[in-house]
């Protein structure tokens, strides 16, 4: 018996023992793949550079090369060269040193778009409109924006004269830079007497402080019920994340756990204070544009049955991504783990490990998704973001209002009333009346601004795919006497599509005088999500109600 046991404990010792030994070289095979790849990729580089007809950057070919091979992968695992750490740490902590503005292209011009409120841009005397000449005496006027607004960043306490054109009149301004740090809430406010508001726009650092002070100082005013708006929020920092979710849920409770390949990245996030209120009525606003960040919070307090959400399903972002130093400064951002929200969900929707005949990576199958329960119950799926339990579908709007706002009529005729007018009633006060208006049509005579309508499109196609299968000739009549029907009348579309283009020119003219924040003031009463949200909060009965199970949706 004692020989049979050495016999069987040798036998096991082989097994582990080969087991160690198969796994040893599967790691130096793999290793020795790496090291000849490398050696490959860096005798090309090497070649190239001596026998290609023209000079070549190794640098810049490299960097092609890096970022080829990283869209293999997912969207989110990059290459970040030492020459844009600085712009990568300013997008994950929303801190930098600069001006405080920020600048697009409006009517081919370079432009200040949008000053934040109470930094050196606006303090200065800079506005929306100016179009930039100068900054330290370089003229910019044909420079890229991305260049200029490098040009307008540098260290805290340093000079910068910019030079600007506004109206017919050249201005200079001296302004000194400021650690900038864009505040996640632009706006917070009462949408009536008993339910508060909160616009949140990012999670770079201190974005669940700034949301906290939000909500107790709308408990101060008298707000019982609350609305959190998500909506077009990419994300950022988890713990940013945690830190809000811990605001209505009580302490210790699980917000997310990450699970990958290393022991290193899986860890579980609890909420970490004593919540401001673990009783409000939530209501939170979310959009195909709330990811990440946006749907951990969206999604634990699903989970919790503690928030109904309104809206449309979110972006379907469950992948982790962590920061790895490399040579020269260079860091690459790497997927490393996908996340959990506390139902045990992953709401990953697209599989980037399997590739479609085209390929790109697909959406998780229907039939590989999973049914999951929140703490009441409700039914709730892995792989499709987040479905809000008020579906609210988008509010689309006609070919000539979107044409007046990209071809930039809106914003040119805006700049002309903003240099004749000092103020404005305030944002959700002021109205576009019908004097206004009609200056604004007097205005467009003679402007182009022409556009197809959904039917004229619809026209062209028909008209496209007749000729194609050669039976154009024989209903060429009747595609004419449709084309001649439903021929657009810019005149006319200006009368039935007053309300809409009204409302543009109201957050165009509101964004002059009270900057990003009044512009979502001023949409509180004409929001149709908000309207929805309000509803419900102000029917106790159907709030409770939507948190059970009977009225779960999948």
């Amino acid at each position: 018996m004692k020989k049979r046991s050495s016999i069987v404990a040798i036998f096991l010792v082989l097994i582990v023992g080969g087991g160690m030994l198969v796994s040893f070289k599967e790691k130096n095979d793999k290793l020795f793949l790496i090291a000849k790849n490398l050696d490959i990729f860096a005798s090309l580089i090497r070649e190239l550079d001596s026998y290609y007809v023209d000079e070549i950057k190794p640098e810049e070919l490299v960097t092609v090369g890096i970022n080829a091979m990283l869209e293999k992968l997912d969207p989110y695992t990059t290459y970040i060269p030492e020459e844009e750490s600085e712009d990568f740490r300013t997008m994950t902590t929303g801190e930098y040193g600069g001006v405080g503005a920020m600048i697009g292209n409006r009517l081919g011009k370079n432009m200040i778009l949008m000053p934040y409120k109470n930094f050196p841009a606006e303090s200065s005397g800079l506005r929306i409109g100016d179009e930039l000449l100068q900054v330290d005496s370089v003229n910019v006027v044909d420079l890229m924006t991305s260049d200029i607004s490098e040009m307008l960043k540098g260290p805290a306490n340093t000079p910068v004269e910019v030079v600007v054109k506004r109206g017919v009149d050249t201005l200079s301004f001296d302004i000194t830079r400021k650690k900038i740090v864009i505040n996640n809430v632009p706006y917070y406010g009462m949408v009536n007497d008993s339910i508060g508001y909160i616009k949140l726009t990012d999670f770079t650092t201190n974005a669940g402080d700034d949301v906290r002070k939000a909500l107790v100082d709308l408990k101060d005013r008298g707000a019982d019920r609350l609305i959190l708006d998500l909506r077009d929020n990419p994300g950022g920092i988890l713990k940013e994340a945690v830190d809000i979710v811990s605001l209505f849920i009580p302490k210790g409770k699980e917000v997310v756990s990450t699970i990958g390949k290393l022991d290193n990245v899986n860890a579980e996030y609890k909420t970490n204070r004593s919540p401001v209120d673990k009783h409000i009525p939530l209501a939170i606003l979310v959009n195909e544009r709330s990811a990440s960040a946006s749907e951990i919070v969206s999604g634990a307090l699903q989970d919790y049955d503690r928030a109904v959400l309104v809206g449309r399903k979110t972006f379907g972002k469950g992948l982790v991504q962590s920061t790895i130093p490399l040579s020269y400064n260079a860091q690459v951002k790497v997927t490393t783990a996908k996340y959990y929200i506390p139902s045990g969900r992953c709401i990953q929707e697209i599989d980037y490990s399997k590739r479609g005949e085209d390929g790109k990576a697909v959406s998780v199958a229907d039939s590989l998704r999973h049914e999951f329960k929140t703490k009441n119950g409700r039914t709730v799926w892995d792989g499709e973001g987040i479905m809000p339990d008020e579906e609210v579908d988008p509010r689309t709007y006609a070919p000539i209002t979107y044409s007046l706002v990209a071809r930039s009529l809106v914003f040119e005729f805006v700049n002309e009333f903003y240099y004749k007018h000092d103020s404005i009633s305030s944002p959700r006060a002021f109205d576009v009346d019908d004097e206004l208006y009609q200056k604004f049509v007097s205005w467009l005579e003679g402007k182009e601004y022409d556009y197809v309508t959904r039917v004229e499109k619809t026209i062209e196609d028909l008209e496209e795919y007749a000729k194609e299968e050669k039976y154009f000739e024989e209903i060429q009549s009747e595609i004419d006497s449709l084309k001649k029907s439903v021929s657009h009348n810019k005149e006319q579309d200006l009368v039935t599509f007053e309300g809409e283009i009204k409302e543009a020119l109201k957050d165009e003219i509101v964004s002059r005088y009270y900057y990003e924040g009044g512009v979502v003031e001023a949409s509180l009463d004409q929001d149709r999500e908000i309207a929805k949200a309000v509803e419900i909060l102000s029917n106790e009965g159907q709030y409770h109600q939507m948190l059970q199970p009977a009225m779960a949706k999948k």
